[in-house]
């Protein structure tokens, strides 16, 4: 499968724009880069294969946010401004595509829990999906992306799985309970 047609799966599943994906994908490089100094747009753009002028424009907008900083001169370019383990994914896709919700806002969804009881579980679950990503995102940092490729589901084994299934039996009753602020 081409690099292409997975970056287009990812930001269809994940409701993430093309500068989105660029922004992390370079936060990456400067990431596994952090203690070699400032690294130049165009090596950013060669070495993770991103357009130079859309990158350039996402660069200057994470440093008028104060993530990464400009370095003048021959050795210039850009760096990050704090510890890779400092900067939450998170924060960089509010900055770049705003909420991180593939459902959307928290407190329409909490709305429709309200008015809407012949479908409050559903939107219960939605707001359970949306609130589940938003914690993976703000508790996953640059420093951990670079460590490895372990997807979260291969981090434990299966027989450790098997309980949580179990556990979430209860959902539905929380679900159709529509408890607020959850």
């Amino acid at each position: 499968m081409s690099c292409l047609s997975i970056k287009s799966i990812i930001r269809k599943l994940m409701k993430i724009s093309q500068k989105g994906l660029y922004a992390l994908q370079a936060m990456m490089m400067l990431a596994r880069k952090h203690r070699q100094g400032a690294i130049k747009i165009r090596d950013i753009a060669y070495e993770e294969n991103l357009p130079e002028k859309f990158l350039e424009l996402i660069l200057l907008e994470l440093k008028n946010a104060r993530i990464v900083e400009s370095v003048r001169g021959a050795k210039g370019g850009y760096q990050l401004r704090r510890d890779p383990a400092d900067i939450r994914l998170s924060e960089i896709i509010r900055l770049i595509d705003g909420p991180l919700a593939p459902f959307g806002d928290a407190e329409q969804l909490r709305v429709l829990i309200d008015r809407d009881i012949p479908h409050r579980a559903l939107y219960q679950v939605f707001l359970d999906v949306r609130d589940a990503a938003a914690r993976i995102l703000e508790n996953t940092t640059l420093a951990e992306l670079i460590a490895g490729p372990t997807p979260r589901s291969a981090k434990g084994n299966r027989k450790q799985r098997t309980p949580k299934k179990k556990e979430s039996s209860g959902v539905l009753s929380m679900v159709v309970g529509g408890n607020k602020g959850e």
